[in-house]
């Protein structure tokens, strides 16, 4: 799939030199065909990773993406350059009486402190409101889902134990859900958080339809509204080497922090992680694109 991005942006060469398909500003206008517009509220702390990391997920059909790179104005970013973001980045003023065929929200580094305490917790909340006549469907990551569960539904996070960190199994439900089309029975995803949507609060709300869960990190993929809003509690778009800087920063700043479950040959970190969850990735991100953007969204707004 040719992913439409700015012609200087940082991801764009990376992407290239693995071989992905990226169309700059100028191959894209002379195509004489309707792009899916998709916007990603990026609040990960060093948003150039997570921007490689979802256009390469995003890189795996025939339809042709225009991204938008959207940031809150009501948080500081310590991690990310303003010169990046005021190059790359837009704010939901600039946006807000667009439409969008997608709108993806990533996960965040809050998920110690309540929702209402996150600075930018009400401009989230602005945006998932204005998503719901104004955007297709919406991809909810990690944070990002414990979000759309507590906003949408009233269905409160909880502290875990420990942090749950690694790579998991799930097992998929409701196999006729064009969400989990070609997924096989069981498959591998990395999870990275401290805190869970309780899965029996998630199973008690009639409105929302658990699709993959597992037994040792809960549920990992959930739908509402036929995909309007999609929930995932993980991070399937991380790369390889992901799981390993975080456990290594952890480490570095003295943190309580175990090896990740199921990552390193041996449970040495010393061995190259095995990147075991990618196929699967890549088909939910096409599943989402196909039948829930694409197949739903209308030509013209």
């Amino acid at each position: 799939m040719p992913i439409k991005v700015q012609n200087d942006l940082p991801a764009k060469e990376i992407l290239e030199y693995e071989n992905i398909f990226v169309m700059d500003e100028n191959r894209a206008i002379h195509q004489d065909i309707r792009p899916l517009k998709v916007c990603i509220l990026n609040l990960m702390p060093v948003k150039q990773d997570t921007e490689l990391q979802l256009l390469r997920a995003l890189s795996n059909t025939p339809l042709q993406v225009d991204v938008t790179f959207l940031m809150v104005k009501s948080h500081v970013s310590l991690n990310t350059s303003a010169n990046h973001l005021n190059r790359f980045y837009t704010t939901y003023d600039e946006i807000k009486e667009q439409h969008f065929d997608g709108l993806i929200i990533t996960g965040a580094p809050v998920e110690d402190i309540t929702f209402e305490e996150v600075d930018y917790w009400n401009e989230v909340c602005e945006i998932m409101d204005w998503a719901e006549n104004n955007v297709t469907s919406t991809l909810h990551i990690c944070w990002g889902a414990q979000a759309g569960f507590y906003h949408y539904y009233g269905i409160q996070k909880k502290h875990l134990s420990e942090k749950l960190f690694g790579i998991y199994s799930h097992k998929v439900q409701n196999r006729k859900v064009p969400l989990v089309r070609g997924f096989d029975d069981y498959f591998l995803a990395p999870h990275s958080r401290h805190t869970e949507t309780p899965a029996s609060e998630i199973h008690k709300c009639d409105k929302i339809t658990v699709l993959a869960e597992s037994d040792e990190a809960g549920v990992f993929l959930a739908y509402a509204e036929n995909g309007k809003k999609i929930f995932v509690n993980g991070h399937p778009e991380y790369d390889r080497y992901t799981l390993d800087n975080e456990y290594r920063r952890d480490l570095g700043k003295g943190l309580p922090i175990h090896i990740p479950l199921n990552y390193y040959p041996d449970d040495n970190p010393e061995n190259k992680p095995g990147l075991q969850w990618r196929s699967h990735s890549n088909n939910l991100y096409t599943n989402w694109l196909n039948y829930y953007v694409y197949q739903n969204t209308p030509y013209v707004w």
